[in-house]
């Protein structure tokens, strides 16, 4: 496995295996790998990525704050099987290490399937782009007159294809996912998404919120081969949450649809950076400002 970043933790009794943009995966150890492991354990760091790039600074609180929110959502939708360990420790007495509190889940290794399975439930970013030249959404004919921000007559499902660290995920179709997993495989993804995305909007509404998109990671139980939910769920990294008051009253698209999330440091990039060489530092005023975001987030869906 290759490490993407180096400011990794060291823990006692954990062996670092690997780095993606936010989070650091790890063994317990003496495992010889993710295949023998019975447990790993999965911290969610303060970095923070924009277009392909791990940004300086981190978001201050940030690992804390998608790991809280990943376990309140887990949490209410707890008949749908997930890899978390219960009660977060290992039949060894291994627990969560002091140092990682609060941002780290320890799991069961799964058979990870190699689609990311995205629910659109508005017309926004990307699906926006491809509906002004198409109006389509990921190849998915929509009715015409859609306006950015607007919700889609019913969520649709537009899975992508996981490509390798530090590529870029591609669109596929349902049929190429059939190719990918198999029928049955492919018809539990979409309709475990589709069931998810629909539950979880409902309680988001309850709190004020609209959940424009979302994608959900699921791998195969190794022993029952069950289909379980696995990485990070409906966090503000993986999901656009809009404020339902301001969709409903806003009289521009960034007022209708200011996001719980890095958009701040999206804009602030697009503004101050044209994406060759390495991206510049990001203020401290846009740093504090996308925190605020987050945690206004998780005050908003958890209290």
């Amino acid at each position: 496995m290759t490490t993407t970043t180096s400011d990794a933790t060291a823990l006692p009794g954990w062996t670092h295996v690997y780095s993606g943009k936010v989070r650091d995966l790890y063994l317990p150890q003496g495992a010889a790998s993710i295949e023998a492991a019975e447990a790993m354990l999965v911290v969610a760091s303060d970095r923070v990525s924009a277009f392909d790039f791990v940004l300086e600074p981190g978001i201050p609180g940030k690992g804390e704050l998608l790991t809280t929110l990943s376990l309140w959502w887990f949490d209410r939708l707890d008949d749908v099987p997930n890899h978390l360990l219960a009660d977060h420790t290992l039949d060894g007495g291994e627990r969560i290490p002091a140092a990682v509190s609060g941002r780290a889940m320890l799991v069961k290794p799964l058979n990870m399937y190699p689609v990311e399975c995205v629910v659109r439930g508005y017309l926004t970013g990307t699906g926006w782009a491809e509906y002004q030249q198409k109006q389509s959404v990921c190849g998915i004919p929509l009715a015409a007159g859609l306006q950015n921000g607007d919700r889609l007559p019913e969520p649709i499902y537009t899975p992508a294809f996981k490509a390798e660290q530090g590529e870029h995920d591609e669109n596929i179709s349902f049929e190429r996912t059939v190719e990918l997993v198999g029928a049955d495989v492919a018809e539990q993804l979409r309709a475990a998404s589709l069931d998810i995305y629909h539950r979880a909007s409902a309680i988001a509404e309850e709190r004020g919120l609209i959940l424009a998109d979302t994608k959900f990671e699921f791998g195969a139980d190794r022993s029952t081969g069950e289909l379980t939910l696995a990485d990070e769920v409906l966090t503000s990294d993986s999901s656009r949450y809009w404020d339902a008051e301001a969709w409903r009253t806003g009289t521009t698209p960034a007022e209708r649809m200011a996001s719980f999330d890095k958009q701040i440091v999206r804009d602030w990039l697009a503004a101050h950076w044209d994406k060759t060489g390495t991206p510049p530092e990001l203020p401290d005023e846009v740093v504090q400002r996308t925190a605020a975001r987050y945690r206004k987030l998780l005050e908003r869906i958890s209290g």
